[in-house]
């Protein structure tokens, strides 16, 4: 079965994983995050920008109907 996203991480099918590594994070990246947790009626994820001189810089919360 083909579905039309690919999470990059998915932890005990409660929390989505989304990484990249980019110069700047733009509008869409936390909401493609938004959709993957509404497709897998998910509630918690986490947008993790390598990119960054501290990773505690890069890392993003996103909540699904919370």
């Amino acid at each position: 079965m083909e579905l039309g996203f690919r999470a990059d991480l998915i932890v005990e099918n409660k929390v989505i994983i989304e990484l990249k590594s980019v110069k700047k994070l733009e509008a869409v990246h936390p909401k493609q995050l938004l959709t993957y947790l509404r497709i897998t009626e998910l509630k918690l994820g986490l947008l993790i920008n390598f990119n960054e001189a501290y990773i505690k810089n890069g890392i993003s919360r996103i909540v699904n109907n919370l």
